[in-house]
């Protein structure tokens, strides 16, 4: 990518590890944070953030892990605080040459040119993930505080506000409509959501979206692409592969071709 991504969000935690290059740059809630051999970068779910490219700069190979915290929950149920908008205690962290020895052995392992059995990559994946999680969370102390998931324990009119969009996605005045839903005006809305969640319903309608578009192109659905993006309240595919582009850096028919092209050499399911 050679210009910065917007500010978005992701329903899972996301570590981000450098493989090869330029040291790079990610902003992560307005605060810019370093992404070298020696550091790695920790976002939360939901937290908002962005690749922060520089002009000028050479490329870098990120490998990029977004967590599925039910997934991280079959391997320990309490990791399913994983899903906390305060579960990484800070953004940038200094990698000890044990995690960094971890994180190259998974990356060896993912860029070689042979089949490697999907185990031997699940078992240095959950190696990598579960040092890091030992070393850079708050799980132990979200446990015993006995915190609620994700926003489980928002305010009910910024609940009812999230289940509503959800629902209608494809609803071109969505924000407003949200906000009449729970019976507040837009700036009440609009400052209640972003104190409970710390994000803007702008960024969390984004991240909406953009989880269904991923999932639809992932699933192999039947349709268009202009049909998806009427489904997401797009009044045309243009505007629909522009969005996409900037907050992935590429367009939905790119990203579409790699996961069939991934299909098709790794058996990928």
């Amino acid at each position: 990518m050679n210009k910065p991504l917007v500010m978005h969000a992701h329903s899972e935690c996301h570590m981000l590890i450098k493989v090869s290059g330029e040291d790079t740059f990610f902003n992560v809630r307005d605060h810019q944070v370093p992404l070298t051999d020696r550091t790695a970068v920790l976002i939360n779910a939901w937290e908002p953030h962005y690749y922060d490219y520089q002009p000028g700069a050479g490329p870098t190979l990120i490998l990029a892990l977004y967590i599925e915290p039910q997934w991280l929950a079959t391997a320990q149920q309490s990791l399913l605080l994983s899903a906390r908008p305060d579960f990484f205690r800070q953004p940038c962290i200094d990698l000890s040459p044990r995690n960094r020895r971890l994180a190259d052995r998974l990356i060896a392992e993912m860029c070689s040119f042979g089949l490697v059995p999907k185990d031997k990559i699940m078992f240095l994946l959950l190696d990598l993930l579960i040092a890091l999680i030992e070393d850079f969370s708050e799980w132990r102390h979200l446990m015993k505080l006995g915190a609620a998931v994700g926003y489980e324990g928002a305010d009910a009119r910024v609940r009812r506000a999230i289940e509503y969009m959800l629902r209608h996605l494809d609803d071109k005045d969505l924000i407003e409509n949200a906000a009449r839903a729970c019976g507040l005006s837009r700036a009440h809305f609009f400052a209640l959501f972003k104190h409970q969640t710390g994000m803007t319903p702008n960024i969390f309608l984004n991240t909406a979206r953009m989880s269904k578009a991923l999932n639809w192109l992932a699933d192999k659905r039947g349709g268009t692409l202009g049909e998806l993006s009427e489904e997401l309240g797009f009044s045309e595919q243009g505007h629909f592969t522009r969005f996409f582009q900037r907050h992935i850096g590429a367009p939905p028919s790119q990203y579409q071709r790699v996961l069939d092209s991934y299909r098709q050499d790794k058996d990928f399911d």
